[in-house]
């Protein structure tokens, strides 16, 4: 019985300590839920803003390019077209008011897209002003978090 209790002591102990220094670190790296693989706000959030994916009071790190492939926070002004001109027709449209044709249109550009050019997309659809039809926001969110959590994991 008192080689039990010592053995519980013991992990109590260890688990505080383990928690503590999981603190530390995180407050010394800034973690937050979308780092780790929690949620994500959706870019075209427009109630929102499309910055949602960035905490409050943390800016960009300077190197733009990384911040760009990291976060599907609009860093740059510069809309990029990829072979997708026609959908700027959607601007001003609703998730919800668009037919299964045209959300086909979107969900076609999406499965095209090479992986590393998603985010890309997703901000350039923020910034041309076009809501996404909810299936293809979340087939895009889907597959940025696998993205992110094969980058860190």
């Amino acid at each position: 019985m008192k080689g039990a209790l010592v053995i519980l002591i013991f992990l109590v102990v260890t688990g505080v300590v383990l928690y503590l220094f999981e603190l530390r670190w995180r407050r010394r790296h800034n973690s937050t839920p979308a780092m780790t693989g929690g949620p994500v706000a959706s870019p075209t959030d427009s109630t929102s803003g499309p910055s949602e994916d960035v905490p409050d009071g943390e800016v960009c790190c300077g190197m733009h390019i990384t911040c760009e492939k990291d976060t599907l926070s609009v860093v740059s002004d510069e809309v990029v077209y990829y072979d997708d001109e026609e959908l700027d027709r959607f601007i001003g449209r609703t998730p919800e008011s668009y037919t299964p044709e045209e959300a086909d249109e979107f969900n076609e550009v999406l499965m095209t897209l090479r992986p590393e050019d998603v985010p890309g997309w997703a901000r350039s659809i923020t910034l041309r002003g076009l809501q996404l039809p909810s299936d293809v926001r979340d087939a895009l969110l889907i597959i940025v978090n696998d993205q992110r959590a094969a980058r860190n994991g």
